[in-house]
């Protein structure tokens, strides 16, 4: 028989057509997909908990509902996991457009006249302040890397890469000298995260009684040195 000639129909009828392959979905989300985000998901909340060293592939793909060999199959080790755990967006806000807006060292919407440098809380500053306040408070993953960095190389070094690529380019949109981006960022990054270690990980009473708006007029001035002075 020749073997591209489809196979006869066993009746005597006409060869049988070949079936051809379904096409899947282009707009269904694939299994693995699903599955990659199911184990993200818990990572983050596994790292969040335990830190870097004490979280386990076992206990992370157990949250997930899933065999840990598949989150080895799909991350490789618990170091590669946590780098693509830790992907963050600080969403920090247009620090150019602040100062456009006229907030620059008083942070409030003024006339140009200085006339709101002596209301408490404003600045770029106080702005950022707030923001990354939120941001803490609003995402385990970054909450996750700041516990893995103080005692994980690997987790010291997303956060720097974080904080780097993020933080300097906005920086530099308000600073005096673009060349000196990078060193102004470094002293921002002391304040904020700092702020995120005492707060949020050390638990220090007297800052964590303090609310946003509080931590905002104490800190504040200090970024607005940092960024436009």
């Amino acid at each position: 028989m020749n073997p591209t000639t489809p196979p006869a129909d066993p009746g005597g009828g006409r060869p049988r057509r070949a079936e051809s392959p379904q096409r899947a979905d282009p707009n269904r989300p694939r299994r693995s997909d699903a599955t990659r985000a199911a184990i993200l998901t818990a990572a983050r909340e596994r790292f969040a908990a335990d830190g870097y060293e004490r979280a386990t592939i076992r206990a992370i793909a157990a949250d997930a509902g899933i065999d840990p060999a598949m989150v080895m199959r799909y991350y490789g080790n618990k170091e590669k996991l946590f780098a693509a755990a830790a992907e963050f967006d600080l969403r920090l806000p247009d620090f150019a457009e602040l100062s456009r807006a006229g907030l620059g060292a008083t942070g409030l919407p003024g006339d140009g006249t200085g006339a709101a440098a002596t209301l408490p809380g404003g600045g770029i500053g106080a702005t950022v302040v707030r923001h990354m306040l939120r941001r803490w408070e609003g995402d385990e993953t970054l909450f996750a890397l700041l516990r893995a960095a103080v005692s994980h190389e690997a987790a010291a070094e997303r956060m720097r890469e974080i904080f780097g690529a993020q933080l300097a380019p906005a920086v530099a949109q308000v600073c005096p000298d673009p060349a000196d981006a990078a060193r102004r960022a470094g002293l921002v990054a002391t304040q904020m995260l700092g702020l995120a270690l005492t707060r949020y990980v050390l638990r220090l009473p007297p800052v964590v009684a303090m609310s946003p708006d509080e931590l905002a007029v104490w800190l504040g001035p200090t970024l607005d040195r940092y960024l436009t002075t």
